[in-house]
């Protein structure tokens, strides 16, 4: 039975080498795959410094993930053009921007771009004025981080 027990033992040990090597060699094949991916999530306001333009204050970000604001019920409203929407439904999408923070606003629009979900005009606008708000409070704030330091 300990002889079992040992076997046993030693092929997991060997069979877990065997995997961490061809895994070794494979990303030694193929580097590409396997560049580390900037943190995307817009709700991480901090900075990360590694860009021109910080990811946090544009809807311009390297990732296709899709992350929800608490707001699924609008996928409902994919396909509809802009200025299709009634004032009821219009209400729903402001209720939702006016309870986002301003830094996750940007994500919010980014979010709502990839389910194909549009925003009404109005609050396209009016969404667009937050981001842009956002954006000029963090700029003001890293110049004056700068003369300080």
């Amino acid at each position: 039975m300990a002889i079992f027990i040992i076997l046993i033992l030693v092929f997991t040990i060997a069979a877990i080498a065997f995997l961490y090597i061809q895994n070794k060699q494979h990303r030694r094949a193929n580097p590409e795959l396997y560049v580390d991916k900037p943190v995307s999530d817009p709700r991480n306001v901090a900075c990360c410094g590694a860009h021109e333009v910080c990811e946090a204050e544009t809807l311009l970000t390297l990732s296709d993930e899709i992350i929800y604001y608490d707001d699924e019920e609008l996928d409902a409203y994919r396909g509809i053009a802009p200025d299709d929407y009634s004032s009821e439904q219009i209400e729903e999408f402001r209720d939702i921007l006016l309870s986002l923070q301003p830094h996750e606003v940007a994500g919010w629009i980014k979010s709502l771009h990839l389910r194909e979900v549009e925003l009404p005009a109005a609050v396209r606008d009016e969404a667009l004025m937050i981001t842009e708000d956002f954006r000029l409070a963090r700029a003001a704030n890293r110049q004056k981080k700068n003369e300080v330091g």
